[in-house]
């Protein structure tokens, strides 16, 4: 079964390739659009949305979740294409804004993003505007499609390190700052054993990891994310970074550092609802 899923993955990446970007970014935000909304999973969404937005209508809510599976439809058909996207005034690529905040990068850092946009086009875009920059990842959890996916993003970062989520992964990512370089991370989802922080009004489990990390080195923990303009064009916004909490209590500074990271996502998902991706659980079923 995981050979043939493979097969059918590396086939549809295949076709999406021969297409246009535009038009494989349409193909798939169309086939997503027909299906998504129809599935169990957009239950969980709903329920998001009625959390975070709870002034939020019925109709408002489906917009929104349809929105969502047209971005994500978009950001598989666009995944074949993010090599060959670059800084380009216009067509497929990006325009960037805060790029000095990646180019003025000297010794370790820590950027953090979020499922907006097309959040493969942040570790490309890092490659490009900054030095020594690497990414963890989580793997899927077939191991032929896990290759696939490392493939093309390796492709499109030149090579650049890919730490799997996991002990190794985090051996090596501390390696990698140690000797300077740039980790990045999507910091949006929930994590179990992670940390309570708060998230449109609600505590959230999140990862502190980018806080820790930030600190550990007293190194820049620097916000950046990926909206999308039109079928296979973006803005890349790169924010200045969050300062460092300085209490005297590690506990508490990484603790107050996850909420000001949680905060500046909460910001973005807000300017642009139907870029995020609702699908996951992201509070507690009771909270």
């Amino acid at each position: 079964m995981k050979r043939l899923e493979a097969l059918l993955v590396r086939l549809g990446f295949g076709l999406l390739r021969r297409l246009r970007p535009e038009t494989a970014s349409n193909l798939g935000g169309a086939i997503a659009c027909a299906i998504g909304p129809r599935l169990p999973v957009s239950r969980v969404a709903d329920m998001n949305l009625r959390r975070a937005f709870p002034d939020m209508t019925e109709r408002q809510r489906r917009a929104v979740i349809r929105d969502v599976w047209e971005n994500l439809g978009r950001t598989v058909g666009e995944m074949p294409h993010v090599g060959g996207f670059g800084p380009t005034p216009s067509g497929p690529g990006w325009e960037v804004e805060g790029a000095e905040n990646l180019a003025g990068i000297d010794g370790p850092a820590v950027l953090f993003s979020a499922h907006i946009g097309n959040w493969e086009v942040m570790p490309r875009a890092a490659v490009v505007h900054a030095t020594g920059f690497a990414s963890f990842y989580r793997a899927a959890d077939n191991a032929a499609v896990d290759a696939i996916i490392v493939g093309m993003r390796s492709q499109a970062t030149g090579g650049q390190p890919q730490f799997a989520k996991g002990a190794a992964g985090a051996r090596a990512a501390l390696a990698h700052l140690l000797a300077g370089g740039c980790v990045g991370l999507l910091a949006d989802q929930k994590l179990n054993d992670g940390i309570p922080a708060p998230f449109f009004g609600r505590m959230a489990m999140t990862a502190p990891a980018p806080a820790t990390l930030a600190l550990r080195f007293k190194c820049p923990l620097i916000p950046g994310h990926c909206v999308r303009i039109a079928p296979a064009r973006f803005r890349v916004s790169v924010e200045n970074p969050l300062p460092h909490p300085a209490t005297g209590d590690r506990k508490r500074d990484v603790a107050e550092l996850t909420a000001a990271m949680n905060e500046t996502i909460e910001r973005w998902v807000r300017e642009t609802p139907g870029q995020w991706l609702w699908l996951h659980r992201r509070w507690p079923k009771e909270g």
